[in-house]
């Protein structure tokens, strides 16, 4: 997609754009709507000694609207957006959207897994995209969009198994979801980060408002 300069913060993005960004379905689907009516703690639980956040990376088409999805669940303290899963040395948007360099447009969202789990993270993942697509979500097309989840052990691998066959089961299609090491991962540009909170949306948790493009 091509991409400019976040606007100011409530102003609408009334750009002329040659595509659109399709990767997230705008109305919350049944598992993140269910994850977003969850109350939100004051502040994350910790326990003494014991590191209660972790972090996941996943890709799902443009990230602008995959990122403030993840940001409006409960649970989820953190997102940024970047790029991995590529054979290049490093990663920048000019480079990688010319879908030479190997690598996807990716989120990194931490989060507290005594508030949400990663399951059920990868639940909201499969409700925001279309999963069945390979290298595409709506006009945007190639392998920097691909639908992938990159794991950080056999736990994680496991868990994203299991939740490709139940989502290929439910869809009663072949899902292009790859599983995939997780590797370096290089945070996009500053512009790119929150994108369309900056845009005017609201990043609030638990927030159903419909997940608008381009601001």
């Amino acid at each position: 997609s091509s991409r400019t300069m976040a606007p100011a913060p409530g102003v609408a993005c009334a750009l002329a754009l040659a595509t659109i960004c399709a990767a997230v379905t705008s109305e919350p689907g049944a598992r993140q709507r269910a994850l977003l009516q969850r109350p939100q703690p004051a502040e994350p639980v910790h326990t003494y000694g014991v590191k209660t956040s972790r972090e996941m990376i996943i890709a799902a088409g443009c990230f602008w609207g995959v990122e403030l999805a993840f940001a409006r669940i409960p649970g989820v303290l953190f997102t940024d957006v970047g790029y991995t899963g590529g054979h290049a040395a490093d990663a920048t948007y000019r480079a990688v959207s010319r879908g030479t360099t190997g690598h996807a447009e990716a989120v990194r969202i931490g989060y507290d897994p005594t508030q949400v789990s990663y399951a059920e993270l990868l639940g909201v993942f499969f409700d925001i995209h279309d999963p069945t697509t390979l290298n595409r979500q709506g006009n945007d097309v190639g392998t920097q969009y691909r639908s992938a989840i990159f794991v950080a052990d056999e736990a994680e691998r496991s868990i994203a198994q299991a939740a490709i066959a139940a989502e290929s089961m439910r869809l009663s299609k072949k899902v292009a979801t790859t599983i995939e090491e997780l590797d370096v991962f290089y945070p996009a540009e500053s512009y790119h980060q929150h994108y369309l909170e900056k845009g005017g949306q609201s990043a609030i948790k638990g927030s159903t408002d419909p997940i608008r493009c381009y601001g």
